[in-house]
């Protein structure tokens, strides 16, 4: 848990709560903030399997399940070919569009292209290739306060970021299912008080109000449910994943989009796989365990 990455006091509220979890099922755990001598440290725990609660890069791109796979250690969630694709937006919607799945388009565009014209008619998104938990989005819109064209001085993802996808905006809802092996659990509405479901959003508590399940039409919750289930089948996806949706509701099911397919999704307080998983049945424990079980098999 912890790590480096923009997600990383995150990964430790969701390391934390996989931590107790696990010894409440009379596991030995070993906690372990990753730094750079992560493997000195996975050779001496010696472990029978190694819980990857990281979030971001490197823990969730490929770059430590390709470490524990060349030190022969089991790890859960999915392996190092499919984190490489899913964190990657670019990458996921080569892998997913050709599946029937229904992604918005969008290109890759150079930061100082930025400032000098739009690369999509406004209004449109500009989100980083390869993060998580919305660190980095923003609506550009006629009447954002970033300048039109965008002002090199203005706060915002070009400022970080050498390269960016720009995608159209979506309008509507935002919707989210998550799967455990082949199992689509549910559908949750995500209604934020103010603004769109950032990174605050997601993590503070009061920010954002969970509709689970959602009040959708039966059709786009067997469709989300569905799109979910091929994310997981086709981007090779073990253990939970979680797939995220919007949803314009004046199109009908036209208008369902997937945004991306999280391979090592939250288990905090607040996350959602955990919450979907209360609704069917299965609590926190149970969850971890279930996790812990297929990983071993």
């Amino acid at each position: 848990m912890g790590g480096w990455s923009s997600e990383r006091e995150v990964s430790l509220m969701s390391g934390a709560g996989v931590a107790t979890a696990l010894e409440s099922l009379g596991h030995k755990v070993t906690r372990i903030d990753m730094d750079r001598n992560i493997a000195a440290r996975l050779t001496e725990a010696k472990p029978d399997l190694v819980f990857n609660a990281l979030h971001g890069s490197p823990g969730e791109d490929g770059t430590v399940q390709g470490m524990m796979d060349l030190m022969g250690l089991r790890y859960t969630h999915s392996g190092l070919a499919t984190s490489v694709i899913a964190i990657d937006k670019v990458l996921t919607k080569h892998a997913l569009v050709p599946a029937g799945v229904p992604m918005p388009g969008g290109r890759i565009v150079r930061t100082e292209e930025l400032f000098e014209r739009d690369p999509l008619p406004r209004p449109y998104v500009l989100k980083p290739v390869s993060e998580g938990s919305s660190v980095g989005v923003a609506i550009v819109t006629d009447d954002s306060n970033y300048g039109n064209p965008i002002a090199q001085a203005s706060k915002g993802p070009w400022q970080e970021f050498d390269e960016l996808l720009a995608e159209p905006f979506i309008r509507g809802r935002e919707l989210t299912t998550a799967v455990l092996g082949d199992r689509a659990l549910g559908v949750t509405e995500l209604k934020p008080k103010s603004g769109f479901y950032d990174y605050d959003s997601k993590y503070t508590d009061g920010l954002t109000e969970h509709v689970c399940p959602a009040d959708i039409p039966d059709d786009i919750a067997q469709a989300c449910m569905a799109y979910a289930v091929t994310a997981h089948r086709v981007l090779g996806c073990k253990g939970a994943s979680r797939t995220d949706f919007r949803w314009d509701d004046e199109r009908g099911i036209d208008g369902l989009f997937v945004l991306e397919t999280n391979t090592q999704p939250g288990m905090t307080p607040l996350s959602l796989v955990p919450e979907q998983a209360r609704h069917v049945g299965m609590s926190y424990e149970a969850l971890v365990g279930w996790i812990v079980e297929e990983a071993m098999r």
